[in-house]
């Protein structure tokens, strides 16, 4: 009997497919007729066991299977498609917004495991119901790929693990975290979140692995407000508040709101009232919301002139600080070590994976790079004319 164990995938056997969970928040079913052509079989929680076949056949065997399965990846919160991007999956994790490494050629760097929500911000610049495909990245792969990214700049290192969507919806985060901490030169690791899912008991998971910032959205303090910005009744800015004092007794805490004028212009003082109040007092830097093609907009943005007028007035009216020099107080020096394979105009062989981030795009991938590309094209190769590199982030159309 061949017992066929694994760690991030879990089994059911009710229905006629045999249901199969990845990383808590993924699925896909196998039909059971196709398992029975590898041998009579039982499903466990975390295995799956054959009959009368060797180890080593019904792994080959089911792998296949497996990768085969795979294709049918879906998210279980939003039921959208979902693609896993792998160390044998031929797509590059750099050149794309959504997924994998993004390098601005400073010293931080970019990591997104995954592309998924709990929440429905009102202001997101990440419009899910534009994004009909979501992605999840293997943690090896992404760790090996930062590892090669790190050793090229010669100086110190902040990962920010920031996602489109919630980062802490990816199930191995904390391993993640702790891969990371071990690369050499990396100095700091951050993490965007909306808080959620923060407790004592996490925040202590994340301190002992190597976390040493959270920088925490809130935009509100009023409960009808704060689920209201949120777009979601089960956001709950109490037990976000409660945590925040225990936060940075692990680690240090950025509070980042978001001022989105006409909507919670009454909020921001009250959020620097908060952190006024506490004994131990965090960082406080207020966002300019900002209009995004693809995003949400429910109000027109003020310029960056009115916007930095408005923060003075708030530090003169509360004696708080939020200007910063990020060169000096978070030590952001410019690291460029990428060079782009190809630049704007150019026309490139390029090969078409699939159905990209956006619901008129697809991914293609090309010089090791994944290249964002305008329009729904059939999976195979393609002439792609280069419309836009920028932070070396690939965008083209059929040329």
């Amino acid at each position: 009997m061949a017992t066929l164990s694994f760690q991030e995938l879990e089994f059911s056997g009710a229905g006629e497919d045999v249901s199969v969970t990845f990383l808590k928040i993924f699925s896909f079913g196998i039909e059971k007729k196709s398992l029975e052509k590898i041998g009579k079989f039982t499903v466990n929680s975390n295995s799956i066991e054959f009959k009368d076949i060797s180890e080593k056949r019904a792994s080959h065997k089911f792998n296949q299977l497996l990768a085969f399965s795979f294709r049918k990846l879906r998210n279980k919160i939003n039921g959208k498609p979902a693609v896993y991007v792998h160390g044998s999956s031929g797509i590059p994790l750099i050149g794309h917004v959504a997924f994998g490494i993004v390098d601005r050629d400073t010293s931080i760097i970019e990591a997104k495991p995954i592309t998924s929500c709990n929440l429905g911000c009102i202001y997101c610049s990440v419009d899910e119901s534009k994004r009909p495909v979501d992605f999840v990245v293997e943690r090896d792969y992404l760790v090996n790929e930062l590892k090669g990214m790190v050793s090229l700049k010669n100086c110190s290192i902040e990962v920010n693990i920031g996602t489109q969507g919630e980062p802490f919806l990816y199930a191995p985060l904390v391993e993640l975290i702790a891969d990371i901490a071990k690369i050499p030169n990396v100095k700091t690791i951050s993490i965007n979140t909306n808080g959620t899912f923060l407790s004592k008991m996490m925040i202590d998971r994340l301190a002992d692995a190597g976390l040493t910032r959270i920088n925490l959205s809130i935009n509100a303090v009023e409960d009808s407000k704060a689920r209201e910005i949120a777009g979601s009744n089960r956001y709950s800015i109490d037990a976000i508040k409660k945590i925040v004092p225990y936060i940075m007794e692990r680690m240090d805490l950025i509070i980042a709101p978001v001022w989105i004028p006409g909507i919670n212009d009454d909020e921001i003082p009250k959020i620097i009232g908060f952190c006024t109040s506490l004994k131990k007092q965090p960082r406080l830097m207020i966002q300019n919301f900002l209009n995004y093609k693809n995003g949400r907009n429910p109000v027109k943005a003020v310029s960056w002139g009115a916007f930095e007028a408005k923060l003075k007035v708030w530090e003169k009216e509360f004696g708080i600080k939020l200007h910063y020099k990020m060169k000096e107080e978070f030590g952001i020096t410019k690291a460029k070590v990428l060079k782009d394979p190809f630049n704007r105009g150019d026309i490139v062989k390029a090969a078409i994976i699939g159905p990209g981030r956006l619901s008129n795009e697809s991914l293609g991938v090309a010089f090791g790079r994944s290249i964002s590309v305008k329009g729904r094209i059939p999976e195979g190769p393609a002439k792609i004319k280069i419309t836009r590199v920028k932070d070396h982030l690939c965008y083209g159309e059929p040329a």
